[in-house]
């Protein structure tokens, strides 16, 4: 069965940390929707509009991955979505895998998906997330997986290539699916011959 991946779009979001997911995925030939938080239509933190596929719902659900971009603004209408806080405990609960970069672990934290878990952030988030789950264990590292919690967090813009990376591997791909321009921007970014890449 084909995988599934689901990027949340949201006003103020960080157009490069969702697109970059969406672009590289897609040309993996991995489906991959573009999903607004309350519209069809977002306006990201740089005046990019974005149309995107579908709304939050309960198809969510079905995903085998979702993403979180960061952006402060994005992150914080994400946080406080009720709605979207309960189909992500729903899907820990399940067992799914869930990724936030940058700015975005402030959400997961609000809906309580960080309870003893390990996660990345950009820098100066990590005390709120703190206040918010003290139990939560923040490292610097570019990106940090959670296998128990199924987890994935980053630091920011531009390190997304890192998390999709991590993303590849806990989907079970074989990233020798990449073509060589894949190959050759992770060679630049040091990813390790265990990425299957090199």
């Amino acid at each position: 069965m084909a995988k599934e991946v689901a990027v949340i779009f949201a006003d103020g979001c960080e157009e490069v940390e969702g697109l970059t997911v969406v672009d590289v995925l897609r040309r993996l030939e991995i489906p991959t929707k573009m999903v607004g938080l309350t519209d069809r239509q977002v306006m990201g933190a740089h005046q990019i509009a974005l149309t995107c596929d579908a709304v939050v719902s309960d198809d969510l659900l079905t995903a085998d991955v979702v993403a979180f971009p960061g952006g402060r603004g994005g992150a914080e209408r994400l946080r406080d979505h009720k709605a979207l806080k309960s189909i992500m405990v729903q899907r820990q609960n399940d067992g799914k895998w869930n990724a936030a970069m940058c700015a975005a672990p402030i959400a997961f934290a609000r809906y309580g998906l960080f309870k003893d878990a390990d996660f990345t952030c950009f820098p100066g988030f990590d005390q709120v997330i703190l206040s918010e789950e003290p139990s939560a264990r923040f490292h610097e590292d570019i990106t940090v997986v959670d296998d128990q919690r199924h987890l994935i967090t980053s630091r920011g813009q531009l390190q997304q290539w890192h998390m999709l990376l991590r993303l590849l591997n806990n989907l079970g791909l074989i990233l020798k699916r990449c073509n060589m321009r894949c190959c050759m921007i992770t060679y630049k970014l040091n990813f390790s011959k265990s990425s299957g890449c090199l």
